[in-house]
């Protein structure tokens, strides 16, 4: 197997259900989405580029969103009771984009802590998606962005979104 640039016991493995790749230890059966301590990055950058390929016709992105009390579903795992209104959800979301385009902060970084969707723990990222798999509005926000880009922000029935494409 080629050198991904692991600490020893280490290995890339794909998860189906999230269509992401996340690090694995065999001897102590730990399993994680950030790549261990001690990790080569230049290494692991290398392997993943060769070792991992886009699926067909999908787009992978991340996002940062914020819930108000007339979302779909009103709580998250920050909140059991969203409150706030659409405007306030809004007015978040923009000191939010003003922060990550001004490079004081990325939006993976930002998702962590202020997104109110579960992929949070995974700075926002929600893998690979096709077409007619994400809402309307979403998806044609994040298929219309270039690799790297940062929508403005996105109001869907879950709420309001900041979208990055990613690849």
């Amino acid at each position: 197997m080629a050198d991904a640039g692991l600490p020893t016991g280490w290995e890339v493995r794909h998860s189906n259900s999230k269509n992401l790749p996340y690090f694995f230890n065999a001897a102590s059966k730990e399993s994680r989405w950030e790549p261990p301590e001690d990790t080569d990055v230049d290494k692991l950058k290398a392997y993943m580029a060769q070792h991992t390929r886009k699926p067909e016709g999908k787009i992978r992105a991340a996002h940062l969103l914020v819930k108000h009390k007339d979302s779909r579903r009103p709580s998250s795992w920050k909140e059991q009771d969203i409150t706030r209104t659409k405007d306030e959800a809004i007015e978040i979301l923009k000191g939010h984009e003003q922060r990550i385009r001004s490079g004081e902060v990325s939006l993976g970084d930002l998702a962590q802590s202020e997104s109110d969707c579960s992929s949070a723990r995974k700075n926002g990222d929600l893998g690979f998606f096709g077409r007619s798999e994400m809402q309307k509005e979403f998806e044609e926000v994040a298929f219309g962005l270039d690799p790297g880009q940062v929508s403005g922000v996105v109001d869907t029935a879950s709420g309001v979104h900041l979208i990055q494409r990613l690849e």
